[in-house]
């Protein structure tokens, strides 16, 4: 007699409780996989402002090679400045949409 009532009602709890739980539970895992963590856009932030710092120091001593040298750049392989430019602008397209996607505004550049 005890079987016969508690074996259904196990197996609708099972069904309407347990399968929705587990799947909602790996739903949400996988979408906790899917972003990046604080750590991973800490070091990505600080990548990007290494990288922007960096392109500047680059310049600056263009600037002065230049002045002290004005054919310096016919002597030594030149890097292709606007492919160079396009690639910090697409960082920072995307830094931004990254940001924007988790519900941020981006921090003042110094």
């Amino acid at each position: 007699m005890f079987e016969e009532v508690f074996l259904p009602i196990m197996i609708v709890g099972m069904l309407f409780i347990g399968l929705p739980w587990l799947i909602f539970h790996y739903v949400t895992k996988w979408k906790g996989q899917a972003t990046l963590t604080v750590p991973d856009e800490r070091l990505l932030e600080e990548l990007h402002d290494a990288a922007r710092r960096l392109d500047d120091r680059i310049c600056t001593i263009e600037r002065i090679m230049s002045a002290e040298d004005p054919n310096w750049q016919q002597k030594c392989l030149t890097v292709d400045r606007t492919r160079d430019q396009g690639l910090l602008t697409r960082a920072d397209d995307l830094l931004a949409e990254h940001e924007a996607m988790m519900g941020r505004t981006r921090r003042k550049e110094r």
